[in-house]
C-alpha cells in the first residue's frame, strides 16, 4: 500500500491522465472514498489519457457509461445508489471479463458495494486530507505490481507533493 498527497483537482486529473496513458487492456480500477474527493475527476483524467474526447460524466443515474473512441475502451461504473443485490444484477463482471464488450479499462466508483472482486485490480481510495488537499491510497492485487505502478507514475507524482 502506498499513500500520496494530491494538492488539488488538477493534480487528481493529471494522475488519471498518466494512468490512462499506460494501463493495459483489462485493467480494473476500484475507486472508493469520500463523496466529492475526486473519483470522477480521476476517471475523467484516465479518459483523457486514453485519448477520449467525449465529455466524461459521472454515471450516478445511468450506472454505466461506455467510451470507445480512445486507445482502449473505458467502462465507467458508479455504484453509489445501488444495494449489493442491485449491483449483482448489473453484472459488473461482464466488463472486467470482457463478456460482450472489448477489453478495456474498467473504473468502478463506490467499489465497496461489489459483491465480489475481480482477480486482479488497482484499488484506489481518495479521502480529504486535513490541509484541504486529498490523500490517495493505492493497493494492487493480481497483475498490478505497486513498484511498477509507482515507477510509471513518477512523472506526475511531483504534482501530488509527497509519497509515503
Amino acid at each position: 500500500m502506498t499513500k500520496i498527497f494530491i494538492a488539488n483537482a488538477e493534480a487528481t486529473r493529471s494522475l488519471g491522465v498518466e494512468l490512462g496513458k499506460f494501463l493495459p487492456a483489462s485493467s480494473i480500477i476500484l475507486l472508493e472514498g469520500d463523496l466529492g474527493a475526486g473519483k470522477t475527476t480521476l476517471v475523467q483524467g484516465i479518459g483523457e489519457g486514453l485519448g477520449i474526447t467525449d465529455a466524461i460524466v459521472s454515471p450516478t443515474f445511468t450506472l454505466i457509461n461506455e467510451y470507445t473512441e480512445g486507445r482502449l475502451p473505458l467502462y465507467h461504473l458508479d455504484l453509489y445508489r445501488l444495494s449489493t443485490s442491485e449491483v449483482e444484477s448489473l453484472n459488473p463482471e461482464h466488463y472486467w471479463e470482457a463478456i460482450e464488450v472489448a477489453p478495456g479499462i474498467v473504473a468502478i466508483e463506490w467499489a465497496e458495494r461489489l459483491h465480489y472482486l475481480p482477480p486482479s485490480y488497482l484499488h484506489l481510495t481518495l479521502t480529504y486530507s486535513q490541509d484541504g488537499g486529498r490523500q490517495a491510497q493505492f493497493t494492487c492485487n493480481g497483475q498490478f505490481d505497486l513498484a511498477w505502478l509507482l515507477d510509471r507514475l513518477s512523472g506526475c507524482l511531483p504534482l501530488a507533493s509527497s509519497v509515503e
